[in-house]
């Protein structure tokens, strides 16, 4: 190869490396934006333990604090201080959807309807320290007319 060959490709993979990086940073400022369409109440919370009862025991355990030895580095969901992927509701849905790397895998093809990835995001927020928790939301007026109904 001769040395200009070699210049182009170094710059060219300094310049691809810094593309990706710019990508990867506009990604995590988009999902600092994404908001939860899902209020924070304990219906939306009910329902995101039983998607975390059948999709996340296995890693984060029935508690959350991620002690089961089967991932050695899954995150302990109930101290959002020590996670290294962002603790906004929309980075913890990103985080669902699309995975982290090898040691989270995504679960957009498991859950394919975003309410209950939104559901999740409330349930796993529930773990938190009281202080650290959203505001808990009064359910809506249907679902109580619904609990009504059953009644």
């Amino acid at each position: 190869m001769t040395k200009s060959v070699i210049i182009a490709l170094l710059v060219g993979g300094a310049y691809l490396t810094v593309a990706v990086r710019a990508f990867a940073d506009d990604r995590a400022v988009d999902a600092k934006k994404l908001k939860n369409p899902i209020p924070y109440s304990k219906k939306s919370i009910s329902q995101g333990r039983s998607i975390f009862v059948r999709y996340c025991t296995g890693c984060h355990g029935n508690d959350g604090k991620a002690t089961v030895d089967v991932v050695a580095d899954a995150t302990d969901l109930t101290s959002p201080k020590l996670w290294k992927n962002g603790t906004t509701e929309g980075e913890i849905y990103k985080s669902i959807r699309d995975g982290q790397g090898a040691s989270m895998p995504a679960f957009k093809t498991q859950l394919k309807q975003e309410d209950d990835i939104w559901n999740l995001v409330n349930f796993i927020r529930s773990l938190w320290p009281e202080s650290m928790r959203p505001q808990l939301e009064p359910d809506s007026p249907s679902s109580e007319k619904d609990k009504n109904k059953s009644n």
